[in-house]
């Protein structure tokens, strides 16, 4: 057989382009930005329901300013498309349909107090670090393009992500995950004495039978007498 030598610098992939498919960095760029749009406008309806399931004031105060500062980045959003000569359109973002799918699981699945308020905070955090991710990329495509008017509102957004992300991680170390924590030590120490007491009570029905099981050996009606006085003193 022959062998078949790899140009490095070749594309050997037989898969067919999307007609849609990005052809550029600039491609790259126009995809992403419908992405985040998307994202962003998806998390100022995720966000209130889980304002709606935070018990603490300050974690639900940050995520209503979270809310009101993710409604004005959507706005910028709109003015990157303009800067670029664009529609302001939107793309499913699949990775942020799957972050805010698993808050929502997260939200129902955990009982409603500092723990649920730990969860949020984890899922919050999450979507975070996706955006920085997400606004760092687009922010160096843009600059790398020349759209610096771009790039400078997709790093400024990414940077307030930044600081959304440090604000939820105070809130965490502050209270909330010790919180949470003294939950779960108070549930195992209930628990422990569920056990503790089913345990006594056991043993006490061991004896009960223990004590039954010596009596039931006598066989004569003048013991049998015997064992009825001393079941009835044992009642009073």
């Amino acid at each position: 057989m022959k062998s078949i030598k790899e140009n490095p610098g070749q594309n050997i992939s037989t898969e067919k382009s999307n007609s849609s498919a990005a052809m550029n960095l600039r491609g790259l760029l126009i995809d992403g930005l419908k992405d985040i749009y998307w994202a962003e406008k998806a998390l100022t309806k995720a966000i209130p329901k889980m304002i709606k399931n935070a018990t603490a004031r300050n974690l639900a105060d940050a995520l209503e300013g979270h809310l009101e500062e993710t409604k004005h980045q959507v706005t910028r959003l709109e003015e990157v498309f303009v800067s670029l000569d664009e529609k302001a359109s939107a793309r499913k973002c699949e990775a942020m349909e799957g972050l805010i799918n698993e808050a929502d699981h997260m939200m129902e699945e955990t009982k409603l107090g500092a723990v649920r308020d730990a969860g949020i905070i984890a899922a919050a955090q999450k979507i975070e670090h996706y955006e920085i991710a997400s606004y760092g990329t687009l922010a160096t495509f843009a600059k790398t393009l020349g759209e610096h008017d771009a790039a400078a509102i997709l790093a400024e957004i990414m940077e307030e992500e930044k600081e959304s992300d440090e604000a939820l991680t105070q809130l965490a170390k502050a209270s909330i995950n010790e919180q949470a924590n003294d939950m779960d030590t108070d549930h195992e120490e209930t628990d422990q004495d569920d056990l503790f007491e089913k345990d006594e009570d056991e043993e006490v029905d061991e004896e009960d039978e223990d004590e039954d099981a010596d009596l039931d050996d006598y066989d004569t009606d003048e013991e049998d007498e015997d064992v009825d006085d001393y079941r009835k003193a044992r009642r009073m």
